[in-house]
């Protein structure tokens, strides 16, 4: 019978249970378990077929530019070639550029511009009938310098008479009506325009040549011959200064008519640049493909899909078939290897989630790509590997890019070589480059790594491919902005993939090992001793993780912070304590055990308040697994011996360590504060408390649940051996030195190290 408290969950909670780690030997969770990760298989290869609908002729588009044909490809129906976009665009804008500009005759230009003249010269006239002598002059000259004309010298007398104003102004009124109906255009037509298109008051428009056109300057000439011949040297001058200053074009521009104009001539610019007719070749056998022959070949392959997938025949439900399981063998591969080699993985049912959804998302931009016609450089395959690469490890990473690439090369717009082998080197790049990158902020190392790698696929395909240096160029730079773009939005989706995966990567833990952290720094200033035993344990833990394989960094982090719940009372602690001064000395045991016990709940919870990760937390609680406070319970059995006392009370609540890391913690943590009050630690001493310590662990069962085997268990002792020799090794005493004039050498003198206390938890 079950006991409470161990009572086997319901059915379907260990249905659910199943989805993440090993399932149970059931059929329903067995199924559960595998039947959710093939769905998530079938589901990527479902999402790829319908980002990129099956073609009728997926051969044809292997035929890249460069490659000689092995056979002759005719055209089975007649289709269209469409211009490229950049000689549509240039056609368009030829189209636009011949169409005159519109201009609208304006009704108030010559009103204005005689109001103007009519207001200047009405002001002279005030000047010169309330001021007379050399005032008059003064004061016309500055009036004139104030509306900016400057007067010729000899033109200051047309402006004191007044009948030679009265003359001037005609002159201008009168050129003004008669000349601008005709039209008189702004000096800011361009000389490129032949000709515009000048429309009336009643929206009647008609085309006017430019030479037909009557311009300022020309305007300005009609004038002066209007003046009389004795005034029309000093008088023309003046006249023409006034008419720029008050002139106003009368054919004023259309803006938006002549834009609306102009997009219709666009409109009307034929997209297709040739027809290709039934049973003509578009490629003959043995010939070169260029840039010509790859647009027919491009177009009749659009044709055949479209046609295809519209048509919905028994020959295209068959290749839609062959693409979805093209998908699903390659995906499949994927999935054989998680389980094969990468078991944790294959169990972690989040991290299955996260592999399907960056297939979908690589597939989703691939598909973006090919219908924007952007290049294959910008597929981001690399942005995958990435990912992959620094949640689990570079060469899961490198596997994930070149299936990627292999998935990406089998669909229709990509289908050859460029397309999957830059895919591939990218992501290639991207997987090896966070082996040599381990810090976030030397992202711009990853983005160098990567587009050196994309350099160098557009060179060897640029070669391979007969393409012009400025193609080469061209796909350098979009290499690049693949790797800046990658790089960034991997950097900045990690810690959301991280707490989503419950993965703590490299990059984490190392900004987690900076000293100066508040949690470390706090304790390293209020529990100073703690402190001290903790970087003691880290040197040992890191070392003996490596020695066997394990994860060094994860050891030594988590070692920093396995006693921070000290920082709540760290007096209790003896190795914070003064000598001579030890607080438990009035606590009962009980007390006493249970405030030392309560240093892994309140680890717990400084862990929490700084968003420290499950894998460092588990430190916390599993580095004394179930072990008795044996100190306090002796105790408490001392003075009380008839009274029955729960060995549960002064034991740590657990649980035992469950990884290779914490494991050595706990042996590390013990190790190091036996050494301290080791008599003589010699090196045979040092061995003797090592094995005693690992033995006793074993014994108690405390390594039970720990993956760590026998030989590894050797390898750690040795190491703990080496580490805590040259942190506890015999020192020397030197004897003062002998006063002057003595010539006698110093000899050495032993002397015992000091004792050490030992500390309680």
């Amino acid at each position: 019978m079950n006991q409470p408290g161990n009572r086997t969950p319901p059915w379907w909670r260990r249905t659910l249970q199943a989805l993440d780690g090993p399932p149970e030997d059931h059929w329903l969770p067995l199924l559960v378990h595998h039947g959710s990760r093939a769905l998530v298989l079938l589901a990527a290869a479902f999402a790829v077929f319908l980002l990129f609908p099956a073609p009728r002729l997926p051969d044809t588009a292997v035929l890249e530019r460069g490659v000689v044909a092995p056979f002759d490809v005719i055209a089975e129906f007649p289709f269209a070639i469409p211009k490229s976009d950049a000689q549509l665009q240039r056609e368009q804008a030829e189209a636009a550029s011949g169409v005159p500009p519109i201009f609208d005759q304006s009704q108030v230009a010559a009103d204005s511009v005689i109001a103007g003249v009519r207001s200047l010269l009405g002001a002279v006239d005030s000047i010169v009938r309330t001021t007379t002598g050399p005032e008059e002059r003064a004061a016309v000259h500055a009036f004139m310098a104030r509306n900016r004309i400057a007067p010729p010298p000899n033109s200051m007398e047309l402006l004191l008479d007044s009948q030679r104003r009265a003359m001037l102004y005609r002159s201008i009124a009168g050129v003004v009506r008669d000349l601008f109906p005709g039209g008189v255009a702004p000096s800011s037509l361009a000389e490129t325009v032949s000709a515009i298109r000048v429309r009336s008051a009643d929206g009647s428009e008609r085309l006017v040549p430019r030479d037909s056109l009557l311009m300022p300057d020309e305007f300005f000439s009609l004038a002066a011959q209007r003046l009389p011949d004795s005034d029309v040297v000093d008088a023309a001058e003046l006249q023409r200064l006034i008419l720029i200053r008050f002139f106003q074009p009368s054919l004023v521009y259309n803006e938006r008519l002549t834009e609306a104009a102009r997009q219709r001539a666009r409109a009307v610019v034929d997209p297709v640049l040739a027809t290709v007719l039934q049973g003509e070749r578009i490629v003959g056998a043995h010939e070169q493909i260029g840039e010509r022959e790859e647009a027919r070949l491009r177009a009749y392959q659009a044709e055949l899909t479209e046609r295809g997938v519209r048509v919905g025949d028994e020959r295209t439900a068959g290749r839609s078939l062959g693409a979805v399981m093209y998908n699903l063998l390659v995906l499949s591969v994927l999935g054989i290897l998680l389980w094969l080699f990468r078991r944790s993985l294959y169990y972690a049912w989040r991290s299955i989630l996260l592999l399907g959804l960056l297939v979908v998302t690589v597939a989703a931009a691939g598909a973006l790509i090919a219908r924007l016609q952007l290049p294959p450089e910008l597929i981001p395959v690399t942005f995958a590997a990435l990912i992959v690469a620094v949640l689990w490890d570079g060469r899961l990473g490198l596997f994930v890019a070149l299936l990627l690439s292999l998935l990406i090369g089998g669909q229709s717009p990509f289908l050859g070589i460029t397309a999957p082998f830059t895919a591939a080197m990218g992501g290639a790049a991207a997987a090896f480059s966070v082996k040599v990158v381990q810090r976030r902020s030397k992202t711009w190392l990853y983005i160098s790594l990567i587009s050196l790698a994309y350099f160098a696929s557009a060179i060897t395909m640029g070669l391979l491919r007969s393409r012009a240096p400025s193609e080469i160029l061209l796909s350098m730079g979009w290499g690049a902005t693949n790797a800046i773009v990658a790089s960034l939005l991997a950097i900045g989706f990690l810690p959301l993939l991280e707490s989503f995966t419950r993965i703590t990567t490299d990059q984490t833990l190392l900004e987690l090992s900076d000293l100066n952290r508040t949690l470390l720094k706090r304790l390293s200033l209020e529990a100073p001793g703690t402190y001290a035993h903790t970087v003691n344990v880290a040197n040992l833990a890191e070392a003996a993780s490596h020695a066997i394989g394990a994860n060094g960094l994860l050891a030594r982090v988590g070692t920093y912070y396995h006693d921070i719940g000290k920082l709540v009372k760290p007096q209790y602690y003896i190795e914070n304590q003064p000598k001579g001064r030890n607080p438990h000395d009035k606590l009962k045991p009980s007390m006493s055990a249970s405030i030392i016990r309560s240093h892994v709940a309140e680890g717990l919870k400084l862990a929490d308040s700084d968003r420290l990760p499950d894998a460092v937390k588990r430190f916390i609680v599993e580095h004394h697994g179930t072990q008795q406070i044996a100190f306090f319970y002796g105790k408490a059995k001392e003075m009380d011996p008839e009274a029955q006392i729960s060995p549960n009370e002064f034991a740590y609540m657990g649980p035992k360590p469950q990884t290779k890391e914490t494991a050595i913690l706990m042996l590390a943590d013990s190790a190091e504060s036996a050494a301290r009050v080791l008599q003589d630690p010699n090196p045979v001493r040092i061995r003797e408390l090592v094995d005693r310590i690992v033995a006793g662990k074993m014994s108690e069962g405390q390594l039970d649940q720990s993956p760590l085997t026998l030989r590894e268990l050797d390898t750690i002792k040795e190491t703990l051996v080496n580490v805590l020799m040259g942190m506890y090794h015999q020192r020397i005493d030197y004897p003062p030195a002998p006063p002057a004039g003595d010539r006698a050498e110093p000899q050495p003198k032993a002397s015992p190290p000091p004792t050490a206390a030992r500390s309680n938890g």
